[in-house]
């Protein structure tokens, strides 16, 4: 496995998918349905690629982008009042620290062993793009996953209506060449559409609770501990859900799709269910044991 910004294997066989997804669709699919000196021909041509390189500019900003670090200075402020929720260790209460890196973490922070250090608000490593998913390009992450969704369905459509187009009439395919590049990318769509499909459902639902990966596994025992205590567990983030969309896409609804990061804060403290007025005593501040790591 690479060192995050190094290109590996898994990102080279993802540009190759897209280089061929891509040809085949627009100048087999596309060329042989609706010629490309067609309006329709042309429109379709023209609106996947516009698609492709949407998909290619937000993959490229996910695999680049830094995912959040820990600076080398964070202290945890256990006296400020703004800020009412620490995560502890589930054994000894004590504040998070990591030993590899040598400082304290922050809420939601978690140590990558792939990237060798501590990323703020980690969702997990992605081999795909070589990178955490993280605070600072998650929103971008997600934005790739979407766009890439859409050009699967936009691909299988074109890619359906051109075989069935041709089918009875072999000929217009122009060889045996092309109804083997058009079974071949139909091929790598259907599990890759599939595949992908689940990654944005499960990343919307992730997004709709405040949940990163991580603290999704981490729940499912925190409410078995709480069950088996005879307590109710709240995710300590679920802020609803507005206020848990607006923290990952930001305020501006019509940038959601945008390829822009624009999450809120610095990543070092988020809002949470235990918010409490500014004149609370530091004394009264909670301290939810969330994390072991």
């Amino acid at each position: 496995m690479g060192r995050p910004g190094y290109l590996t294997p898994p990102i080279f066989a993802v540009l190759a998918a897209i280089g061929y997804v891509y040809y085949t669709t627009v100048f087999v699919a596309v060329a042989g349905w609706l010629g490309l000196t067609t309006a329709a021909g042309v429109a379709n041509a023209a609106a996947f690629t516009v698609l492709t390189a949407a998909c290619l500019a937000t993959y490229a900003a996910a695999a680049s982008r830094d995912p959040g670090r820990v600076p080398p200075a964070y202290l945890p402020d256990v006296e400020d009042a703004e800020i009412p929720v620490h995560e502890v260790k589930r054994k000894g209460g004590d504040l998070r620290y990591c030993q590899k890196c040598g400082h304290y973490k922050p809420p939601r922070a978690h140590h990558c062993r792939v990237c060798k250090r501590c990323v703020l608000k980690m969702d997990h490593h992605c081999i795909w793009i070589n990178n955490c998913v993280g605070h600072e390009n998650y929103k971008i992450f997600l934005v790739f996953v979407s766009y890439a969704v859409l050009a699967c369905f936009y691909s299988m459509i074109l890619i359906v209506g051109s075989f069935l187009h041709s089918a009875p009439k072999a000929e217009q395919l122009g060889g045996d060449s092309s109804k083997t590049s058009i079974i071949i990318c139909g091929i790598i769509l259907c599990p890759l559409t599939l595949a992908l499909s689940v990654l944005l459902a499960w990343h919307i639902y992730l997004i709709l609770q405040n949940k990163t990966t991580i603290e999704y596994h981490e729940g499912v025992r925190a409410m078995w501990l709480a069950e088996k205590g005879g307590d109710l567990y709240h995710h300590p983030y679920d802020l609803g859900v507005y206020e848990n969309l607006t923290s990952v896409l930001g305020r501006r609804i019509f940038c959601w799709l945008c390829p822009v990061s624009t999450n809120t804060g610095n990543g070092l403290q988020f809002r949470a269910l235990y918010d409490i007025p500014l004149s609370t005593p530091p004394s009264d501040l909670q301290k939810i044991a969330l994390h072991s790591q």
